[in-house]
């Protein structure tokens, strides 16, 4: 193990104080002792043999490193917290005098733009007709998806009684058990209908859910994603087809028609607008080329022979 002072001793002094006093779970020691046993190897490349010899800059050299390796933000962030919490134990054990890792943030990372499906080749796929009934089924929770902005576990929590088919309106619970009323377009309405017609010969005695399986329960999220995946690739769609993106294709979609963007928030029922404008990207090409075209400093003037 080394002497007492060594990195490698207080690491594992540190892995037990979390497995025994913490009691965490194994998995998470494992978590810790990849990020520490990484940042120990390369300690040891500096030179560095105590902890106590690791200082703030030598922390935001190793993460400036780790960061053009390609590491995501969300890694390294995660990298500096279980150094942080490293420290904390030493500064606890007397073994070091401040938590050098304190205040350092990661470098943020670009943050990826959700998949969405364009709006005609979308109508395609739900425009099949089918006769099936599982399928019949499913395409009433992709017009749903898509036509409310529901998040997955939104759609799989969905009562009969939630859904008011004279007011074409939804009643949905999401994070935080929030609620929010959202409208249902009539595309959605009419696959509900059909689906309701041959609900009761498939759902169980008693079962209030407004989707049920094969076997009559509510249904798994992991069937909602399979079946989805299977629809597209029957109908030979040029992509995956998997909830979210019904979600992220309705508030582009809806986003782009109307530039409502405190609209298209309380659809999606997110707390922060802040999480809404992600969508605004999608349509920057759009939204230039009308720049280009309609503001009076920004046309380009006729070239005249």
């Amino acid at each position: 193990m080394g002497s007492d002072d060594s990195l490698q001793h207080w690491i594992e002094r540190f892995l037990h104080h979390l497995g025994h006093e913490r009691r965490l779970s194994p998995l998470t020691l494992k978590s810790y002792r990849r990020d520490l046993e990484r940042l120990r190897r390369w300690a040891t490349g500096q030179g560095i043999t105590r902890w106590a010899g690791l200082d703030a800059p030598r922390i935001r050299h190793f993460s400036a490193s780790r960061h053009r390796q390609g590491i995501s933000g969300k890694s390294l962030q995660h990298e500096l917290s279980s150094l942080r919490s490293l420290f904390r134990y030493l500064m606890r054990e007397g073994v070091a005098e401040n938590n050098p890792a304190q205040g350092i943030r990661a470098p943020r990372t670009r943050r990826r733009l959700p998949a969405t499906f364009d709006a005609d080749q979308l109508g395609g796929l739900l425009d099949s007709a089918t006769d099936d009934p599982l399928e019949l089924r499913d395409l009433a929770i992709m017009e749903l998806l898509y036509s409310c902005g529901l998040r997955l576990a939104e759609l799989i929590s969905l009562e009969l009684g939630q859904i008011d088919r004279d007011d074409a309106t939804l009643q949905v619970t999401g994070k935080g058990a929030k609620s929010r009323r959202v409208p249902v377009g009539h595309k959605a309405l009419e696959a509900l209908e059909r689906w309701l017609l041959i609900r009761p010969a498939l759902a169980a005695s008693g079962e209030t859910a407004l989707f049920v399986s094969r076997r009559g329960s509510r249904i798994h999220p992991r069937t909602v994603q399979a079946r989805l995946d299977r629809w597209a690739r029957t109908r030979d769609a040029s992509r995956h087809l998997h909830p979210h993106m019904l979600r992220h294709s309705f508030a582009s979609h809806l986003l782009e028609s109307s530039g409502d963007l405190r609209a298209v928030q309380e659809l999606l029922g997110h707390a922060d607008i802040s999480t809404t404008q992600i969508y605004t990207h999608l349509d920057f090409q759009h939204l230039a080329q009308v720049y280009d075209s309609a503001h009076p400093r920004a046309r380009k003037k006729k070239s005249h022979d």
